[in-house]
Formats: structure tokens, sequence, C-alpha cells
């Protein structure tokens, strides 16, 4: 897989997004910004993405999403209910439709929770609520991973965008 596939697939979303005049706003993390990266590679993007951010650390959970320790305490970062948290918060910081949220471990190695690579929890909140999901890859390589991550939330939002009609 490559990130022209993943292109290809927010191609689509992107006209989906478009036909319906609905937005999306993305908090990712492990995913490094390749969800907003492919979001953003189709020209008239401004037409339904809003903004976001990489997630990476707990400062930026504090300063692009505005979340205080106390909101998140006792949620274990890469989990689906801290995804949920990320993607509602996206949603409600920047008016849109649809808050996309992501969490995991890359690889080469796992995370400090005690997740191996290949693990990723993400979210997609929208107008009749929030799903999330956990994906297990068995893989260590970090790249691929990383398009992987992506690659199924953006599917999962295509899913949940056509859900609507």
């Amino acid at each position: 897989m490559t990130f022209e596939d993943l292109v290809e697939d927010a191609r689509i979303v992107a006209a989906a997004l478009v036909a319906r005049r609905q937005t999306v706003a993305v908090a990712e993390s492990s995913t490094g910004g390749l969800v907003s990266a492919a979001l953003l590679a189709i020209p008239g993007a401004s037409a339904y993405f809003l903004g976001g951010g990489v997630v990476y650390t707990p400062r930026a959970r504090h300063r692009l999403m505005d979340l205080k320790r106390e909101e998140v305490r006792g949620l274990r970062g890469a989990s689906e209910p801290y995804a949920r948290v990320l993607a509602e918060r996206a949603k409600q910081r920047f008016s849109v439709t649809w808050g996309l949220g992501e969490t995991g471990a890359t690889g080469p190695s796992g995370n400090p929770y005690g997740d191996p690579p290949g693990h990723c929890c993400y979210a997609v909140a929208g107008p009749s609520g929030t799903v999330s999901f956990t994906l297990e890859t068995g893989d260590a390589d970090r790249l691929h991973n990383m398009l992987t991550f992506s690659r199924h939330l953006l599917a999962t939002l295509l899913e949940q965008v056509a859900a609507t009609d």
C-alpha cells in the first residue's frame, strides 16, 4: 500500500462529503497526519476539511484539542474510549459534521501502555453518535501500519457518511 492508494480512498470520501455538504476534522496520533494529508491532497478540500492536528503527546492533546488532564483521567492512551474522546472533541472544537480520532502503536515496538506494534484504536463521531474500533495488524512495520490505520479510518468514515442517507 502507498500514500497514493490512501489518496484514492480519500478522493471517494471527499466526494461523499461534498455531495452531502458535510465537513470533517481530525485528531490523529499514530497515523502522523496521513489522514489529514490524504484528505487535503484532493483539490477543493476546503469544502469539507476544516482542520485537525497530530495529537501525539499529552502536551499536544492539551494544546491542540484543549483536553485537560481531568478529562482523560482513567483513560488509557491507546484505547477506544480515548479515541472516542479525540473524535468527539475534534467534532466539537471545529463544529463539523464528522470528527475523527485515532491512537495506537505503529512500531517497530509497542507503546508504553503495553500494546504491541500494529495496535490502533480509532473513532468516528457524527450526527448519530460515535463508533469506535480496535485494529490489530500483527505487523511491526511502522509505515505499513500508519498507512493501514489511515485506510481503516477513512473506510469507517465513508461507511458512516453513507449510513446517513
